[in-house]
């Protein structure tokens, strides 16, 4: 396989739309730069392997390619239709199957009952840039952020990957984030742009969990969503309690069970 442009691949956008609630790797590199592809040919490619931050998908005829193709180009989560399974499972023999569920909100986040988190003026759907939520000022990321989100724990630091880490997420404008005593301990973001859908993504430092920041950055990242013309999805795993909780209080549906194929990493 050979890489290709965001631009080259940009002229494929077809390849991926419409767009649906889940992982939208193939966009997202189209819409923010940041990923690579690599295809079987240019032009006229017959398939597409296109990555963001360990986060692939395959896409396009399993028939033009050999596993030798793909060995040494998969670390990580990668979604495909069935139809590669046969060739992943000969160039991946370790292959895992990772189950998922993902949610969509069809409607502006509701404030959970008695969360206390904040919400702006009445009808304005935004909430007040520095309102505490507990003790956690909750408000949009900004520039000088970045050092903060630099400093996130390892449990946490992944949230900024598919941006190009936190300056690219500050320069997207899609993050929100709890602060405790100064310190940011609580992150969401569009962790996947498409077109007319954005996954979520949300982060808090492990001492710093079950005070509802996590629903109430969550929440300002969908109202985000709306006012842009999409609709907000969520992906998680059927047995992450925890994000099937802040999914509930938001108002997130179950749209469909899924799976990624997870190659030469470990299930999380």
């Amino acid at each position: 396989m050979i890489p290709i442009t965001v631009e080259q691949l940009a002229t494929l956008r077809s390849w991926f739309v419409p767009d649906r609630p889940g992982p939208l790797v193939g966009l997202h590199v189209i819409q923010t730069g940041n990923g690579t592809c690599l295809a079987d040919r240019w032009p006229d490619p017959r398939a597409l392997l296109v990555e963001s931050a360990g986060n692939y998908t395959l896409t396009g005829d399993p028939r033009v390619l050999q596993p030798a193709d793909l060995r040494g180009r998969v670390a990580g989560f990668l979604e495909a239709p069935a139809r590669f399974l046969p060739l992943l499972q000969a160039a991946f023999p370790g292959l895992l199957v990772w189950d998922r569920v993902v949610l969509a909100l069809e409607a502006p986040p509701r404030p959970p009952e008695g969360s206390g988190e904040p919400q702006g003026p009445e009808g304005s759907g935004e909430p007040q840039g520095g309102a505490p939520v507990g003790r956690a000022p909750v408000r949009r990321l900004a520039a000088g952020d970045a050092d903060q989100l630099g400093r996130l724990g390892e449990e946490a630091a992944w949230i900024g990957r598919t941006w190009g880490g936190p300056a690219g997420l500050v320069a997207g404008g899609t993050g929100w984030g709890a602060f405790a005593g100064g310190r940011l301990v609580s992150v969401a973001c569009s962790f996947f742009v498409g077109e007319r859908h954005e996954d979520v993504g949300v982060a808090t430092e492990p001492g710093f969990r079950g005070q509802g920041l996590s629903t109430a950055c969550a929440g300002a990242v969908c109202q985000d969503i709306f006012r842009r013309g999409r609709t907000p999805s969520w992906t998680t795993s059927p047995d992450n309690a925890a994000s099937l909780r802040v999914a509930a209080k938001l108002g997130f549906a179950l749209q469909r069970r899924d799976r990624l194929y997870v190659i030469e990493a470990p299930i999380p």
